[in-house]
C-alpha cells in the first residue's frame, strides 16, 4: 500500500475552502477533471479525467468544516482518501492523506509518485481557485 500526505495553508475562511473541495457541481477549477457524475446514491460519484478515465468514489465521512473522507476505486487501484480541515487565526489548513493499493503488480513502484503528483496538482488548482474569488 502506498500512502501520500499533503498539507497546505490558505489565508481564507474554512467555509470557502470546504465548499470548494466538497462541491460535486462546480469542478471547473480542477485542471484534471472533465466531468463528475453523481450516482443515484447521493454518497457516490464518478470523476472522469480529461482523457475519460473513470474513478468511482464513495463518501464515508462528511463532517462539515472538519473532515471529509471517501473510498475510491478504478481499474488500476483502490484506496481511501481523508481530508482534515482546521481554521485558526484567519487561516485554513488542510491535510489530505491518501492510501492506495495497485490492482496490478506492474503499477506498484509508481503508485506513491502518482499520488504525490495528483495531490500537488489538486492543491495548486485549489490555490488558483481561491485567488480568483
Amino acid at each position: 500500500m502506498a500512502v501520500s500526505c499533503i498539507k497546505a495553508v490558505f489565508e481564507t475562511n474554512i467555509e470557502k475552502v470546504w465548499d470548494i473541495v466538497t462541491s460535486l457541481e462546480d469542478y471547473s477549477w480542477r485542471s484534471d477533471i472533465k466531468n463528475i457524475e453523481i450516482l443515484e446514491c447521493e454518497r457516490q460519484f464518478i470523476e472522469y479525467t480529461k482523457n475519460g478515465y473513470a474513478t468511482k468514489f464513495t463518501i464515508t465521512v462528511f463532517q462539515p468544516y472538519q473532515k471529509y473522507e471517501f473510498d475510491m476505486e478504478n481499474d488500476n487501484m483502490e484506496g481511501h482518501w481523508s481530508g482534515v480541515f482546521l481554521y485558526r487565526d484567519g487561516k485554513t489548513t488542510i491535510e489530505f492523506t491518501e492510501h492506495a493499493v495497485p490492482k496490478r503488480w506492474i503499477f506498484k513502484p509508481f503508485v506513491k509518485l502518482y499520488l504525490k503528483k495528483q495531490q500537488s496538482r489538486y492543491v495548486d488548482d485549489l490555490h488558483r481557485r481561491l485567488e480568483h474569488q
